[in-house]
């Protein structure tokens, strides 16, 4: 079973651990040495303890801990959008939780937030996060050529959308 549950500080050493894995990291937006730090999670984690309405959610499969969902809420004439973004740290891989993750997440940003577009963006190497938004109704919008310098590699981004019912 897959929830979504707020963030709590008693998750952060745990959360810091799975995060802090280069199979984790290279499918991220850099940080200055692609590793996370106890403080990294700290300004996450206020970060989220401090909203209104929450952008980001830990995953729990079977009760435990397991990986990140959220959204990014875009401004000004973008305002009606927002990006997904999410992990689920190694020892969960395969088992179906980012799908289900996605469907929640989704559900919930639509529903809450004034938005009528979510958009994933995903290296091009990444076919199984291609492969999970493809499961939730998401259809590939765009491919920027050439567009990510990850681990002093160039990539193309692809571009997942979903547009609220």
């Amino acid at each position: 079973m897959i929830k979504l549950v707020n963030y709590d500080i008693q998750y952060l050493d745990e959360f810091v651990k799975f995060k802090n894995n280069p199979n984790i990291l290279n499918n991220k937006l850099d940080i200055p040495d692609n590793s996370y730090t106890n403080d990294d999670g700290i300004e996450l984690f206020q970060k989220q303890l401090d909203k209104i309405s929450a952008e980001r959610f830990l995953i729990f499969y079977n009760g435990n801990f397991c990986g990140d969902i959220g959204i990014t809420p875009k401004e000004n004439v973008y305002r009606s959008n927002a990006r997904i973004g999410y992990w689920i740290a190694e020892p969960f891989w395969g088992k179906g939780i980012t799908t289900e993750a996605i469907k929640l997440m989704t559900e919930y940003a639509f529903e809450t937030f004034e938005i009528t577009r979510m958009e994933a963006g995903v290296f091009e190497f990444n076919k199984a996060s291609m492969k999970v938004l493809e499961k939730n109704g998401y259809t590939l919008e765009c491919i920027h050529e050439k567009s990510v310098i990850k681990n002093n590699n160039v990539y193309d981004e692809y571009i997942w959308v979903k547009f609220k019912a």
